[in-house]
């Protein structure tokens, strides 16, 4: 029997493991907090959010602090390394990486609009290397808009040596980016980083690695959540990209233009109606359903759902479909069109040019 056939074994193989490592509590998950803002150091903070794992539904509560001055939201307390081992456990790679990779892997569209936002910079960049690449589905996409480039990817987690052998990047890079960045020193016209430098522990250190892997006259792409979207204020927890525990940094694009300005980048395109995901309505009904829905199981629950438990989710997430219909009607077709204009809009893309 394959493994991808055996969920149900797999959880309970995986479950003495996760209920070992809970044992002590999910605080200890968390480094201490912090008084200051680790962006620019101001010690005026106020509370932003209170969640839980929305998604996982693993134990543990999070909180996101705002600096007052310059606007910065970041976890607070952070997860420690051990805390990010356990978070992100089964979510990319192991019991997660069959569903993330066919979600990932259906976003075809929305890969090839990244990489036509470079087209008007470098329309032949020879070399990309797209950090935090996860499974490689971006590069596989890009290919079709670049044929000439070679993209190469580079991720902590086992996708990106899954992304190589499927061919979809030419060489895959596997551990810190900041770590690996002294050996890819100037070997670039383009790194991008999507929906990556919110996950990272210091964002300041990952843009300087990426300054010395962009050649000059190459490239930075980022994308990244926009913490200054209204939906972020409307939906409150349940406005997918805060993304707790995973998110550990949100940065307004004032903030993020200006240190690159001082890295030595050229700021030459910021973009907001073009990333945006028409998925905030539909996620936040979702994440509501689910989250009122007895739990399904999972190797951090001390046991199996019964049957019961098992029909009362089935039954309540069937009475949600037509709410789930109406979400995604309103996200395509009312809310897209008007994202940006309205301040909905939950991404933002810079295109900068190291000098």
């Amino acid at each position: 029997m394959s493994e991808e056939s055996r969920p149900a074994e797999r959880i309970a193989e995986a479950r003495p493991a996760y209920l070992a490592d809970l044992a002590a509590g999910p605080e200890r998950f968390l480094e201490p907090r912090r008084s200051s803002c680790p962006w620019c150091g101001s010690r005026s903070l106020t509370c932003r959010l209170r969640t839980t794992d929305l998604l996982q539904h693993k134990p543990g509560r999070f909180v996101l602090d705002r600096c007052e001055d310059c606007g910065h939201t970041f976890q607070n307390p952070r997860l420690s390394a051990e805390g990010l081992e356990f978070y992100y456990r089964d979510f990319y790679d192991g019991l997660g990486e069959k569903k993330l990779g066919e979600t990932f892997g259906s976003r075809t569209k929305m890969y090839r609009g990244r990489a036509e936002s470079m087209l008007a910079h470098d329309p032949e960049p020879k070399t990309w290397l797209d950090v935090g690449t996860g499974h490689g589905h971006f590069c596989a996409a890009a290919r079709e808009v670049l044929p000439a480039t070679a993209f190469d990817g580079l991720d902590f987690t086992d996708g990106v040596e899954l992304a190589q052998r499927e061919g979809r990047v030419r060489h895959g890079y596997r551990g810190s980016f900041p770590d690996l960045a002294p050996e890819l020193a100037e070997g670039y016209d383009v790194v991008s980083m999507f929906h990556y430098l919110e996950h990272s522990t210091d964002p300041d250190r990952e843009l300087r690695a990426a300054l010395g892997a962009v050649r000059p006259g190459g490239h930075l792409l980022i994308e990244v959540p926009d913490p200054e979207s209204r939906y972020a204020r409307l939906l409150g927890r349940w406005w997918l990209p805060w993304l707790q525990p995973q998110h550990l940094h949100f940065v307004p694009v004032a903030n993020l233009r200006e240190r690159l300005t001082e890295l030595g980048f050229t700021v030459v395109a910021e973009q907001h109606a073009e990333p945006h995901d028409p998925v905030d309505l539909l996620a936040a009904v979702w994440l509501a359903l689910d989250h009122t829905a007895p739990r399904d199981d999972a190797p951090w629950l001390p046991r199996p759902p019964n049957g019961a438990r098992r029909a009362l989710r089935a039954a309540l997430l069937i009475a949600g479909i037509p709410v789930l219909v109406a979400a995604t009607l309103l996200d395509r077709f009312a809310v897209r069109p008007l994202a940006h204009r309205l301040g909905l809009a939950n991404a933002y893309r810079i295109v900068a040019r190291r000098e």
